[in-house]
């Protein structure tokens, strides 16, 4: 697609370092005594990108942290092109040395987690800025991560060259918005922008009124370009074919596939029953699992005080790739980030645990074996003795080849229960769909 932003869209990113002292007020500014600084508003979570998104949108945020008492909602809503939303991050990994070392890797390469993170900011932003009327007497919308469609890492990310995050909304449905955004790096010989993509990612928020809690209506889109008319036709596809589908993945799998359900029990039943003539080459699922608990702070939520979807998401890629480390015994190497929906809102206090398996390998590819991790975030209520799925993660990693020495290979993961191999069925039906669309 095509994001290329103004320069007036474009927000640098600096060190927190530097953007706590820069958002400090100063002696002269007569503003200061009536204006908090960026870094100490409350009730937001804090980094180097929020905190440059915040300082650039001010107005529109003061507004959701101190919304108009008994202010009506908008009362027309407006019709907006893409490029009225479009909005890119620049990342001065070359020169900004502090910056740099915040997003650095243990092998030297950009912390994917903390990018994740970045783009739910920007898309959040994004969405606001779509929704906003630009009229402070009217309440504003509560806007909420719905869903990621799907995120997928193109080539590795480097944390020595500069970088862009450029999005935009592509697609309004009545109270639903799907941004696109993009990561872009490149070296200064290369002037070809396709090659200079690096990471895609489409994230779907939806509108609710601010007071009553309700789905509440947005701005209309009104694309100008071929390009932005193919993605609005796309978007829209793809809104047609989840209403389709939702609900009716269950009922076919339900119906049919006992055979597919049978084998992969077979395996696991070895394992169950006659553990010394396993196949070595396998492994239970049950023995891939990792886990870690945290209760959820307040320096840790959104303007609208519930726990910052990047957050999690970055929470969530980091156990994955700690699992995909332990399972291959070799760094491994991300690849995307499958459909993700945000089913349940998590506030402060909550306590999260976030639990993750290897569900299952491919490996009929030699060259580009992959590990497909389920990471499931739970809040628990220890008080009520209740436990509900806030979120559901699906990555996919795989091994360098530089990395494969000696005979190396993947092992194959199989199930021990009928709910696990349920799981396993319904991720690799829902992998196929996928790559239909």
């Amino acid at each position: 697609m095509d994001l290329n932003s103004s320069p007036s869209n474009t927000i640098p990113v600096v060190s927190t370092f530097a953007s706590l002292f820069n958002s400090l007020p100063s002696v002269n500014d007569s503003n200061s005594s009536s204006r908090k600084p960026i870094a100490l508003w409350p009730g937001m979570y804090h980094s180097p990108v929020t905190d440059a998104l915040w300082q650039a949108r001010s107005q529109i945020f003061e507004r959701l942290l101190d919304p108009p008492k008994d202010a009506p909602p908008q009362s027309e809503l407006l019709t907006k092109t893409p490029s009225q939303s479009r909005t890119s991050l620049l990342y001065n990994f070359s020169s900004d040395y502090i910056l740099r070392e915040q997003y650095r890797d243990p092998w030297n390469e950009a912390r994917i987690g903390k990018l994740l993170e970045d783009l739910d900011a920007l898309a959040g932003t994004i969405s606001v800025k779509h929704c906003s009327d630009e009229d402070s007497t009217t309440r504003p919308l509560l806007l909420v991560t719905a869903s990621v469609d799907k995120i997928v890492l193109k080539k590795p990310i480097s944390v020595d060259i500069d970088l862009k995050i450029v999005g935009t909304v592509i697609w309004v449905g009545r109270s639903s918005i799907e941004i696109q955004l993009e990561i872009t790096q490149s070296k200064e010989e290369s002037h070809d922008a396709s090659e200079s993509v690096a990471l895609t990612a489409n994230f779907i928020f939806v509108a609710r009124d601010s007071k009553t809690g309700k789905a509440a209506p947005v701005n209309h889109l009104s694309p100008e370009t071929e390009g932005e008319k193919f993605l609005f036709e796309e978007a829209e596809a793809r809104y047609k074919l989840r209403k389709r589908t939702r609900g009716g993945d269950r009922k076919e799998f339900e119906n049919g596939e006992v055979n597919r359900l049978e084998q992969l029990l077979a395996e696991g039943r070895i394992f169950c029953d006659m553990p010394a003539l396993a196949d070595r080459d396998s492994i239970l699922l049950r023995d891939t699992r990792l886990e870690n608990s945290l209760i959820c702070q307040p320096q840790q939520r959104n303007i609208h005080g519930r726990i910052f979807g990047g957050f999690l998401m970055h929470r969530a890629f980091e156990l994955a790739f700690s699992t995909a480390y332990a399972f291959a015994g070799l760094v491994p190497c991300f690849l995307e980030v499958d459909h993700v929906d945000f089913l349940r809102p998590v506030d402060v206090g909550d306590f999260l645990r976030l639990k993750s398996c290897v569900l299952y390998t491919e490996l009929h590819n030699a060259e580009q074996p992959l590990i497909n991790i389920e990471v499931v975030a739970h809040v628990t209520r220890p008080e009520l003795r209740s436990s509900e799925v806030s979120n559901t993660f699906y990555f996919t990693f795989t091994v360098c080849p530089a990395a494969r020495k000696n005979g190396f290979r993947i092992r194959n993961v199989v199930p021990a229960t009928e709910e696990e191999a349920r799981r396993i069925l319904e991720r690799m039906d829902a992998e196929t769909l996928q790559s239909t669309r």
